[in-house]
């Protein structure tokens, strides 16, 4: 028994590294399949059998580039597996997209949030519509979607699928896997947002080759401040978390955050912290719960034009943020850092301040800063990281459910 346990356990995991290999590199022959997994060719053909048998993998043909000879055959996901559908929960809006099992776009739209309404009983009921309206709209039943990968800002409990507290919402929790559990039957993925923007970072960098790259951090401007920090360990494997940046006391100044404590670095540097600074309210006022873009682009302006409190508001967030990324070196060292988010429109006025804040960290005198990019398109990092890490886990599911059933 203990040998036919084991003898399971070595298939799933090279099935494993099969499917993970297709992901990362697309359609594969064998021959690739068992470079990229170090796998014997013999094994990658029993595998690859296995899965076709199963509906998970399909064949294509790839003309050869002189034309010439047979076509070479290469395997691929088949798309029709299953379903993942991804939920970007934001201040203004919420984001429903489809994906096939291969990671193809399938559909998407978007809702407006009445971002005032803080209440989750009319969230709750507009989101499983939301839910339904996207299948129907591709003829797919409920029960071909495998996944539904949520994501917000703020902090979340993974293993239960429950969003505990958020700029949406305060304090207010929603429990997605109750919500859905009646009439879905898809594992249900709660992620960070920050943190699927790190994951989707990494992949990126990761492809186009950059020499010893270990970790990676995303820092996401905005209405909320938020870390994701990701990292190979020695396989190769990511690993990923999303620490309470925003939420980090950075001052003993008394600016009042949203969740209620004083001196987070979300008081300085989030969009209503911003706001607050330039017009000099009194740093204990009551933070405004949404700051429309265009206000904030009057703020850039005004600060771009010489209006002295408008330029000490960017540069005072700036420090908070810089502060805050030089404990995150002194903890994990340098590492690349991407700046995502509606904030990077204003990275011209708050980069000052944020390189000085990182010069006070020894690390970083000593060693120099951390490489710094600007990108600006965080959506579409979500989105990457929402669908790798959900077919990822479909890949798991299917492989799991295979080996039960042999």
């Amino acid at each position: 028994m203990l040998t036919k346990s084991s003898t399971e356990l070595v298939r799933q995991q090279n099935s494993a590294l099969v499917l993970a290999s297709l992901r990362r590199h697309g359609p594969l022959a064998h021959t690739d399949i068992s470079h990229h997994t170090g796998l014997a060719s013999a094994t990658v053909s029993a595998i690859t059998t296995e899965l076709e048998k199963a509906a998970v993998l399909e064949r294509r043909e790839q003309q050869v580039s002189a034309a010439r000879g047979r076509p070479r055959v290469i395997f691929g996901q088949r798309r029709a597996a299953g379903y993942v559908v991804a939920v970007r929960i934001s201040s203004d809006i919420v984001q429903y997209s489809l994906a096939d099992y291969g990671g193809t776009l399938l559909d998407r739209f978007e809702e407006v949030r009445n971002h005032t309404d803080v209440s989750t009983g009319p969230f709750a009921a507009a989101f499983v519509a939301a839910l339904d309206k996207l299948v129907h709209r591709s003829a797919i039943d409920r029960s071909q979607v495998l996944v539904v990968s949520i994501s917000s800002k703020g902090l979340v409990d993974p293993a239960s699928a429950r969003l505990v507290w958020s700029p949406v919402f305060g304090s207010e929790q929603v429990d997605f896997a109750a919500l859905l559990k009646p009439d879905w039957r898809a594992k249900i993925l709660l992620s960070n947002e920050t943190l699927l923007v790190a994951h989707a970072m990494a992949l990126r960098m990761e492809k186009a080759g950059v020499e010893n790259l270990q970790a990676v951090a995303a820092l996401s401007l905005g209405h909320s401040i938020g870390l994701g920090i990701a990292r190979f360990d020695r396989s190769g494997e990511l690993l990923v978390t999303a620490p309470n940046f925003g939420h980090m006391l950075n001052s003993s100044d008394g600016k009042l955050c949203r969740c209620g404590a004083q001196g987070c670095i979300e008081a300085s540097a989030g969009f209503y912290g911003i706001l607050r600074t330039a017009f000099e309210v009194p740093p204990d006022t009551i933070p405004a719960k949404f700051v429309p873009l265009a206000e904030m682009d009057k703020i850039a302006l005004r600060a771009r034009q010489g209006h002295r409190m408008s330029e000490y508001a960017f540069r005072q967030a700036g420090l908070a943020l810089g502060q805050g990324l030089s404990r995150m070196v002194s903890l994990y060292e340098n590492m690349p850092i991407a700046i995502t988010g509606p904030g990077t429109r204003y990275f011209d006025l708050i980069h000052r301040g944020l390189e000085e804040g990182l010069a006070q960290s020894q690390q970083v005198r000593l060693f120099g800063a951390p490489p710094i990019s600007v990108v600006p398109e965080e959506a579409t990092l979500v989105l990457e990281g929402h669908l790798d890490r959900a077919l990822a886990e479909m890949d798991h599911d299917i492989i799991a459910a295979k080996t039960s059933s042999d």
